[in-house]
């Protein structure tokens, strides 16, 4: 039978262990620690809720396989659409997509949408609210245009400079 670790569980109850000793060393300054902490969890609590629920609708909905595969020479804008939208709602680490990517290129789809698709993925929907609720919604909203932007331009660029 495999053992089962708690390794998150071992750092709880190493900082509720160092709360204790910090309350009889030092008790004011532990529980302003503590009240801070708590109004720190109190916001992001809701925010994580939200983060979870928009994960579960994104997969269950949108399946970044079925949108991958307009990204063919004849796509055109469509095909930039496609890849920025397959881009933000990708999951799991880069190089996961590394063997997928490379078929779909020996398939024949448009280094350049690929290289936006890699740009895009920097973009999270689920990391969406939890960035408004630390950076405010004008930077959010600033910076994901930003990233939307500069993902169309490295493509096309890459695709112009691939062509000399």
């Amino acid at each position: 039978m495999k053992k089962i670790e708690y390794k998150g569980l071992k750092f709880l109850y190493i900082v509720l262990f160092c709360y204790i000793i910090l309350f009889f060393i030092d008790t004011n300054n532990t529980l302003i620690s503590l009240k801070t902490f708590l109004n720190i969890l109190s916001t992001l609590v809701p925010i994580f809720i939200f983060i979870i629920l928009l994960t579960t609708l994104t997969n269950y909905y949108l399946k970044p396989k079925d949108i991958i595969k307009h990204f063919g020479e004849d796509s055109g804008n469509k095909g930039i659409i496609y890849a920025v939208l397959a881009g933000i709602i990708s999951h799991g680490p880069m190089y996961a997509w590394y063997g997928l990517i490379s078929e779909l290129r020996n398939k024949g789809a448009k280094d350049e949408l690929l290289i936006i698709f890699f740009y895009a993925r920097a973009i999270k929907i689920p990391m969406l609210p939890f960035m408004i609720g630390i950076f405010g919604i004008p930077f959010t909203i600033i910076i994901t245009i930003y990233i939307l932007l500069f993902a169309i331009i490295q493509g096309k660029l890459f695709s112009k400079l691939y062509k000399l």
